[in-house]
């Protein structure tokens, strides 16, 4: 349940939509405060009034619609109508994967991929380069892949696009490659961009006083699930998932 009772005024400002909770309150008239639930069909079920169309109305429009049935209808004279957002379930956005804080969110006005990110806590440890953006509409779904050191290093934010209702932001794991043998610290290590042998080499702590550089083999599954054996050469670039062996010297 996401509720935004006290949340920041932005939240005021959101198109209302199915689903959303809202407080209705006339001043001097404590018989008419109401707290209820937008239907399927955008209305709210409203004392004296019936039925009332409030979906696709931010709070003030909606306050509008109320005074204005309210008077004419003869029940308040100039009522002073306050609505309020409690949770808003119509308008938000699926933020998951290797970030601190997944979950769902509301997009209380407009948002960008980066916004998002950061409302979720940012990027964790785990987290590697590449965000997609899940997007369904007319019942077919689209992926858009963002490399956000890509777009920061660009220095422009053109990948930075607004993040819809019901959209979907999942930040990729990093990649990973393995280090063993003669290494000072062998383990699993994040495979950064465009690493070499002798830079996975380096990350691994160096050669023990056993290992030599000329033997490093990389052990790599190929596409149809075979594993390969390569001698390494230094500036070979290590992928993801790679196995670095790097052997003892003989003398």
């Amino acid at each position: 349940m996401l509720v935004l009772a006290g949340a920041p005024a932005l939240a005021q400002d959101a198109v209302l939509g199915a689903g959303d909770v809202i407080r209705v309150q006339v001043f001097g008239n404590p018989d008419l405060t109401l707290e209820t639930r937008v239907s399927e069909g955008g209305s709210i079920s409203y004392p004296l009034l019936g039925d009332v169309k409030v979906a696709g109305m931010n709070t003030a429009t909606a306050e509008k619609r109320l005074a204005g049935m309210l008077e004419t209808g003869g029940f308040v004279r100039n009522p002073q109508v306050n609505v309020t957002v409690v949770q808003l379930q119509s308008r938000q956005v699926s933020v998951l994967g290797a970030v601190h804080r997944p979950g769902r969110y509301p997009l209380e006005s407009r948002r960008t991929l980066v916004d998002v990110l950061a409302v979720a806590g940012g990027i964790n440890a785990e987290g590697g380069d590449t965000v997609q953006v899940l997007r369904t509409e007319g019942g077919k779904t689209t992926k858009t892949m963002v490399d956000l050191p890509s777009m920061m290093g660009a220095g422009t934010l053109e990948a930075n696009s607004e993040i819809l209702p019901g959209d979907v932001v999942y930040v990729e794991r990093a990649r990973k490659f393995y280090i063993y043998g003669e290494v000072q610290r062998p383990g699993v290590y994040r495979l950064e961009r465009n690493m070499t042998v002798i830079q996975a080499l380096t990350t691994g702590g160096g050669l023990t006083p056993r290992g030599t550089e000329r033997g490093i083999r990389i052990k790599r599954r190929a596409e149809d699930g075979r594993v390969q054996v390569i001698n390494a050469a230094h500036d070979d670039l290590v992928q993801p998932d790679d196995v670095v062996q790097v052997k003892e010297s003989l003398f």
